[in-house]
């Protein structure tokens, strides 16, 4: 085998590293996404069959019999690959990247083959055998390669196995306490939150209106749903009953420029403004707008539990969030009761802060950040669907609501939790001053300072959490 064939397996051996862990692990994320199971398990027998390869090819010529074995292998890989891309486009979008990425893939793929059939077959052509063969350096390489296809197959085939068992639960009993049925307009019906409370309303025969910036994202939402770009798009005769206002630029996704602190602000604004201007000009105002806001709103502290009518200390989560709930405070003057719900980390598999936790947990390379003293108000996803349920059939719920469970904890706690979970240690800190230098305010306001925030309205007036405690909330959804 010559050293261009060997360059174009190394070539081809970068990409698929790339593709696994890029697309795979941190931006897909597979691994915790029912839907994708099928896949997995073409993943798990394609790794498979190129740990063979790699393990075959770097050290040993295979002749007769064998060649003809390696020839079939390779047969089967194109095939599986196949399947692979058809389960892809039945499954999910693809990002661009991980479409070009494939493209070089099996460009480079075929490459590959032109030169390593004819050596194959000339093996085929001797008398059956196997004799040890050493590449130097590539044969090293194809080791290691081996080594890590084999840990991901081996890996995607116990996650595939796990998806069988997340699949969620019917989202429709999730606000049965909605009576009648309604028509409810949501902003923001694409994202984590939004996405799960349409699909309850949807299946529950709610009349659902969603608000989205681009049409493409609503591939994830079962009909029957009204889709609308616009809420001009809204005649002043349309009927709502409620409004539940979600939209705007993700916090979490990036450091706090100035440029993205602007966008942050100016997507809920701008969202909200639109939404009190509707209220403005509709014939009939619905019953109640649901506005979303954070628990960002207190600002920073130690250890005092924080229930609606504390104090806020000021910092950019709590300016951002003050700013949205006054904006959304002047559909009240339209006679609409206006709840600001104070979000806590939604905890859940499909989206939100967990995920990001989730692939370095599982590799056991989790652990506390910082100090781990901070407080993590948190609520699972279903339960926060179940709330803005609550809140909007409940006409004496007005002003801020804390949408977080009973039952807050530390950082290190939640990391032992989530280590206990998976089954992996959790007792990789990362250190402060790292997060600090690398994030500056995004670090001390999300990742090191906290609250210790409790429901109290909720719990007053008769919400019953499914989920008070953290290892109730894993135990569901991980």
């Amino acid at each position: 085998m010559s050293s261009f064939l060997w360059s174009l397996i190394a070539i081809q051996i970068a990409m698929g590293a790339f593709d696994t862990f890029y697309h795979h692990e941190l931006t897909e994320r597979l691994a915790w996404r029912p839907s994708q199971r099928h896949e997995l398990r073409l993943h798990s027998l394609r790794n498979a069959l190129y740990a063979l390869l790699f393990l075959t090819l770097g050290w040993l010529e295979v002749h007769g019999f064998w060649a003809m074995v390696v020839i079939a292998v390779l047969v089967v890989e194109v095939i599986v690959t196949l399947m692979d891309f058809v389960e892809e486009d039945m499954s999910r979008k693809l990002p661009a990247t991980e479409r070009i990425n494939h493209t070089l893939l099996a460009l480079n793929y075929g490459a590959i083959l032109v030169l390593l059939l004819p050596v194959l077959i000339e093996w085929a052509d001797r008398p059956t055998g196997i004799v040890s063969a050493y590449y130097g350096f590539w044969s090293i390489l194809a080791a290691v390669a081996a080594i890590g296809a084999g840990i991901g197959g081996i890996r995607d085939f116990a996650a595939s196995r796990r998806l069988a068992r997340l699949n969620s639960a019917p989202a429709g009993g999730l606000v049965e306490r909605l009576p009648g049925r309604q028509t409810i307009l949501i902003t923001g019906a694409t994202g984590f939150i939004g996405s799960r409370l349409a699909a309850g309303l949807a299946d529950a025969g709610h009349h659902v209106i969603a608000l989205i910036r681009s049409p493409a994202r609503a591939e994830n939402l079962r009909p029957p749903i009204t889709l609308i770009t616009s809420l001009d798009q809204l005649p002043a005769d349309a009927t709502i009953d409620a409004i539940v206002n979600l939209a705007g630029e993700p916090i979490g996704n990036g450091l706090w420029t100035e440029a993205k602190r602007r966008k942050i602000l100016d997507s809920r604004l701008s969202v909200t403004n639109d939404v009190v201007g509707l209220i403005a000009r509709l014939d009939k105002r619905p019953a109640v707008l649901i506005n979303g806001s954070a628990i960002g709103w207190y600002g920073l502290w130690q250890d005092q539990a924080l229930t609606e009518s504390a104090k806020a200390h000021a910092c950019f989560s709590h300016e951002l969030c003050d700013a949205w709930e006054k904006a959304a405070s002047r559909a009240a003057e339209h006679g609409v009761r206006v709840v600001y719900l104070r979000i806590g980390l939604v905890v859940g598999t499909d989206g939100g802060f967990l995920t990001r936790m989730l692939t370095p947990f599982e590799y056991g390379l989790g652990g506390p950040m910082g100090s781990g003293q901070q407080w993590m108000s948190w609520i699972e996803r279903d339960d926060l669907i179940r709330l803005i349920a609550h809140a909007i059939a409940r006409p004496d719920i007005s002003g801020p609501i804390n949408a977080t469970a009973p039952i807050p904890v530390r950082n290190m706690k939640f990391s032992e939790e989530l280590g206990r979970r998976l089954g992996r240690p959790a007792v990789f800190r990362i250190p402060a001053m790292l997060l600090r230098h690398a994030a500056g305010d995004f670090a001390d306001e999300l990742l090191l300072g906290g609250q210790r925030v409790i429901p109290n309205k909720a719990l007053s007036s008769g919400f019953v959490f499914r989920h008070e405690t953290l290892r109730s909330a894993f135990e569901a959804i991980l």
